[in-house]
């Protein structure tokens, strides 16, 4: 059975005692002229320094809009400012908020359950997955539904090649890698589900159900989740972009799993939303959700990895400086946005910016908007605490290794990206720990000091990571920004990054050297007018097992240069248009990894029964290494195959 180490599960408490022993700062009041003067220094500078076209921030405080203004330009060209009023921007995954609520609208009424297998609900089946335990609404609330990440057809420009959210749900269900309840593991896919659920509980469409039942309610007139975005609200829709230096934006995102990220809103908008999740589902007279379901969408909470924040229904939490605070943040190609909502202090802060920006500085933008705001007008007590050297040390060497994310394409050749992607933990020469992915507003690898057992605070930051511990080894592990959705996980010894990649580099150097080798031995025996010092059956395989080299290496390189730029090119590549290609490129590359080892096997045969050079037979058999390294590598990766899902 999994578990804690006791002393990690003691944590928690540790860290909170000694949180609490401290003396919290004042903060500023919480003014409308105060936040403008505060925003108004910070957002202009950060989207020049990030080139960032555009953005707007709302604030919204007991009931009431507090401020909501726009920064940049909505279209570089034209020179058009920011409205908060009437610019549309995209909130990405922020729109899963909706169907949250739709959901649990569902739920009040006595139509959806949440703890009840949604096969019940659905026209179609979900097969069993790890454990034979059913996926309930709870798990897809909590992003705890086991499946692994899908990304085919998520994003596209063309409305052609939309399909219909029944025929995408039943026609793209991602493998289950996890046990329904066990793992946070982000899920569109899931999302769209319950959308879909949405639509077979109300009868009508999800946009029909989201006009009727939230935007009409809240009157959130300029908001929708129509693809294509009706006419009258497109004219005030931002354009995106890549650079806010950028001559021409982009095109206007499609997103194939509509309920996880179609929205379209305008920041006044939003502050409706805002205000009626922090009055219990009430705006003015109108109601949206009953304040027990509200209540229950914003407390019941999924505690796996104590003491970070964790997943509650439909929202993270994202606790800061002692003040309860759930969120959600949202990605498209082009716009990114947050949404917090500080549920005892009545206030609601959210962000959206019309381009990623130099580097992603998008992503620092709004992290560091977040922090400073809270750290300005709701301030804590800093994260103190310590373990002795000789534990720190321990805990490091337990901690240090390569990591999986837990939200991953598993299943298919879009895999091989938990290869090149992957996370490692190392110690620093001062006793702190770094993870590879993890940054600060700095650029630099942020540094993490153990403050409770198996809980490191960042430096500069209270901020938390914690791992779990299964029979004195961590097996996985989080932070607070992450913990609701994503976990790292102990890679696997067979596909491990800390051998495979060093040992796939250093195959494909053998294959490749081999197979150019092959053309300079030629052209010097030619200048040296010197004969081939092969015959027969040796020189066949001298010249089969560089075929064989060159094709096993050329498979691999294409695979993982095609994931690569799939994944940079998501509207155009990531589509069913690619799957011939796909195919092709299957069955070819299976033929030449397996020809390859085969080939590579017969030519050490071939050398080790003549009387070859000790070099040759030693090159002979680091040729058959490499070959079996890189079928191996295919095979773990789902190279090998027919597969055009993923």
């Amino acid at each position: 059975m999994r578990a804690f180490l006791s002393l990690a599960a003691l944590s928690c408490a540790t860290l909170l005692s000694t949180t609490v022993s401290a003396q919290a700062p004042a903060g500023k009041p919480l003014e409308a002229t105060d936040v403008e003067a505060w925003l108004d220094g910070f957002m202009p500078f950060s989207l020049a320094r990030g080139d960032i076209a555009g953005a707007v921030v709302v604030v919204v405080k007991d009931g009431q809009v507090l401020l909501q203004k726009g920064y940049g330009f909505a279209d570089v060209k034209e020179l058009q400012p920011v409205d908060p009023e009437n610019t549309l921007f995209r909130p990405g995954s922020v729109s899963k908020l909706f169907t949250w609520t739709a959901v649990m609208q569902q739920v009040e009424r006595g139509k959806l359950d949440l703890d009840t297998d949604v096969n019940r609900y659905l026209d179609f089946e979900l097969p069993p997955g790890p454990g034979g335990k059913p996926i309930t609404l709870r798990n897809i609330m909590t992003h705890t539904s086991g499946f692994e990440e899908t990304i085919k057809e998520l994003i596209t420009t063309d409305i052609a090649t939309l399909p219909k959210l029944g025929d995408l749900v039943k026609g793209r269900i991602p493998a289950r890698i996890f046990e329904p309840g066990t793992t946070p593991a982000y899920s569109n896919y899931a999302t769209a589900l319950a959308g879909y659920l949405v639509e077979r509980t109300s009868g009508l469409s999800f946009d029909d159900y989201l006009d009727q039942n939230i935007f009409g309610p809240l009157g959130m007139t300029k908001s929708s989740f129509r693809q294509p975005l009706p006419e009258a609200l497109m004219a005030n829709m931002s354009k995106g972009y890549k650079l806010g230096s950028d001559d021409e934006p982009g095109d206007y995102e499609l997103i194939g799993l509509a309920p996880a990220g179609s929205l379209a809103s305008t920041g006044a908008d939003m502050a409706k939303f805002m205000i009626a999740h922090l009055q219990k589902g009430a705006y003015g007279e109108n109601r949206i959700l009953s304040a027990g379901t509200a209540d229950k969408m914003h407390t019941s909470a999924l505690t796996l990895l104590p003491p970070l924040n964790r997943m509650v229904l439909g929202f993270y939490e994202t606790d800061i400086n002692g003040h309860r605070a759930i969120s959600h943040g949202g990605d498209t190609r082009f716009f990114h946005s947050n949404l917090h909502l500080f549920l005892d202090d009545g206030v609601g802060l959210y962000i959206s910016m019309n381009s990623t920006g130099r580097e992603g500085a998008a992503g620092p933008l709004r992290s560091g908007l977040y922090r400073e705001f809270a750290n300005r007008y709701f301030p804590g007590p800093p994260v103190t605490g310590q373990v002795d050297e000789q534990t720190a040390a321990e805990h490091t060497r337990m901690i240090s290794g390569n990591y999986v994310l837990s939200r991953r394409l598993e299943t298919n050749l879009i895999s091989i990206l938990n290869l090149i992607n992957s996370v490692t933990v190392a110690p620093n020469e001062d006793g702190s720990i770094s993870v590879s992915i993890l940054r600060g507003p700095h650029g630099k690898l942020s540094k993490w000091r153990e403050v409770a057992p198996f809980v490191w605070k960042e430096d500069g930051d209270n901020t938390r990571l914690a791992a779990e511990v299964v029979d004195r080894r961590v097996v996985r592990f989080s932070f607070d920004d992450f913990a609701p959705i994503i976990w790292f996980q102990r890679a696997p010894a067979a596909t491990s990054p800390a051998w495979m990649m060093p040992a796939t580099v250093a195959s494909l150097a053998i294959l490749l050297l081999t197979a150019v080798a092959w053309p300079a031995a030629a052209l010097i025996r030619r200048r040296y007018r010197q004969p081939h010092p092969f015959t027969g059956r040796e020189l066949r395989a001298y010249r089969w097992v560089r075929i064989g080299a060159l094709g096993s290496a050329l498979a691999i390189i294409t695979w993982g240069g095609l994931a690569i730029t799939m994944l940079k090119n998501f509207s155009s590549m990531m589509n069913s248009a690619l799957d011939p290609w796909l195919i092709a490129l299957h069955i070819l590359g299976s033929i030449a990894v397996f020809a390859g080892l085969a080939l590579a096997i017969w030519h050490l045969i071939v050398v080790w029964s003549g009387k070859r050079r000790w070099t040759s037979k030693v090159w002979s058999v680091l040729l058959v290494l490499a070959t079996a390294v890189l079928l191996w590598l295919a095979i773990s990766y789902h190279l090998v195959g027919l597969g055009v899902d993923y």
